[in-house]
């Protein structure tokens, strides 16, 4: 596979990134997107960028986790928008709702923030990267309220772990979808039901690395490169072959992320 673009990863968990990057150029991968998950840390990100290469780009996003919103400062949109000024910075995130963690108390302030990094989206037009976990109809909610409010932004729901509600309502707003290696999961029906129906032009893919390993990697530390074995999955699904599923999720990559080009 050639051109395939991990649209989500956390090279800030890697002991050796030159490692990793090795072999996501050895599985034909031509860019990744590491991503921030404290504010506090966004140099990190920015400097995890000084890997990129023309034959393999290296590009971060900025934001707080939701699973540490109670924990980092609460920012402004404009503080996450300058935070993203540089040119290596081309998404806002992650941000978004997780009800797993955490306590039922911490939930306002993590909408709080979702509703920040939603507004430093919109000022700077760079997607935001959302996560959410069992949070769908508040996380739908927040989205709708702020469409319908203050206006559109871009925004990818990463890691795509839902139902075909959350799905339907990212798209009817304009959003991305973006599948991990949750993908090739025996009990994850319901996802590939979902990655079947999503329009082909809203299709992204990733590994969320080093976590989530796909199958036949499953149970081993995730890496960029294993990104391949989803897109062959989502392929599988879709009825496509390798080289035009790969084709079209970075052409859906660079669409989204506009300042990657």
């Amino acid at each position: 596979m050639t051109g395939l673009i991990d649209s989500h990863c956390h090279l800030d968990r890697f002991e050796d990134v030159p490692a990793a990057l090795a072999v996501a150029q050895d599985a034909g991968l031509s860019g990744m997107v590491t991503i921030g998950t404290r504010l506090s840390h966004a140099p990190t990100q920015i400097g995890l960028t000084r890997f990129d290469r023309p034959e393999l780009r290296i590009w971060c996003a900025i934001g707080t986790h939701p699973d540490h919103a109670h924990e980092e400062e609460l920012v402004s949109a404009d503080d996450i928008a300058a935070l993203a000024a540089p040119d290596c910075v081309v998404g806002i995130g992650e941000s978004g709702l997780d009800y797993f963690h955490g306590t039922p108390a911490h939930r306002p302030r993590q909408a709080e923030s979702f509703r920040a990094h939603i507004g430093a989206a919109r000022k700077t037009g760079l997607p935001l990267v959302i996560h959410a976990r069992e949070a769908d109809d508040d996380v739908i909610a927040i989205l709708r309220d702020e469409h319908q409010t203050k206006g559109a932004f871009p925004f990818l729901l990463h890691c795509f772990a839902s139902g075909p509600a959350l799905a339907e309502a990212a798209i009817a707003l304009g959003g991305y979808v973006s599948f991990s290696g949750l993908l090739t999961f025996p009990k994850c029906d319901t996802i590939r039901e979902v990655a079947r129906t999503v329009p082909a032009e809203r299709l992204l893919v990733e590994t969320d690395a080093p976590f989530l390993a796909p199958v036949p990697k499953r149970g081993k530390p995730n890496t960029p490169g294993f990104v391949a074995y989803t897109a062959a999955r989502l392929a599988q699904e879709r009825g496509l072959s390798i080289e035009a599923l790969s084709a079209l999720t970075t052409a859906n990559f660079y669409r989204l992320f506009q300042r990657a080009r």
